[in-house]
């Protein structure tokens, strides 16, 4: 399953970051921002229960988060934009880390770094990369999530090409993908048309 957040905000965000005349400053500004609508879409349908709490003026029964907790892994390294925004709406949820990168020949994902919380399979997970291009890091960072119990994954992406879209759809079926677009195609180096470029090198200025 696909959600595509169209909100204008998210879509203007977006706007912003595609355009080349965007600085390193804004770019991560923006990518935190629209991490931050993504989540909100990506969490509605997280369990809540009521809680009795005094108000000022009496006492009565109010909603509040409940069931699993939460955990956010991001894929490293633009993954870390979202993460470390999407953490400022649930503090409490535990981080883990995926380090994978693109061989450039094969453009087969290679881990080189893995550490995710131990009670990750007692977790709803929310997996974070900018870019779902090939769907191959993605992918296997997804593996990685399930060989270490996690059940319940959400992938969270600012953009997607449909040939990564068609990939996890393929390989892990049970995983939602929450995006704010997919763009046209992939070029023939692996990058997303139109796109916004290599997200990792426009966040942390290494372009």
């Amino acid at each position: 399953m696909v959600t595509v957040v169209s909100h204008p905000l998210v879509q203007h965000k977006l706007s912003l970051m595609r355009d080349t005349q965007t600085g390193v400053k804004e770019f991560r500004e923006l990518a935190s921002e629209v991490s931050l609508l993504l989540a909100y879409e990506a969490m509605r349908d997280l369990e809540i229960g009521p809680v009795r709490l005094s108000t000022p003026l009496e006492t009565a029964e109010f909603p509040m988060l409940s069931g699993k907790k939460l955990a956010l892994v991001a894929i490293l390294r633009a993954g870390l934009i979202m993460t470390d925004a999407i953490v400022t709406l649930v503090p409490a949820a535990k981080v883990g880390h995926i380090g994978l990168y693109r061989d450039p020949q094969t453009l087969k994902p290679v881990a080189y770094y893995n550490k995710l919380p131990a009670d990750i399979a007692e977790r709803r997970v929310f997996l974070t990369d900018p870019m779902l291009a090939t769907g191959g890091s993605a992918s296997a960072a997804i593996q990685f999530l399930k060989d270490a119990g996690a059940q319940s994954i959400k992938l969270m992406s600012i953009l997607a090409a449909p040939e990564g879209v068609a990939v996890i759809e393929k390989e892990h079926p049970d995983v939602e993908i929450v995006v704010a677009a997919i763009d046209r195609e992939l070029n023939d180096h692996g990058y997303i048309v139109p796109g916004l470029g290599d997200a990792g090198d426009r966040i942390y200025g290494t372009k």
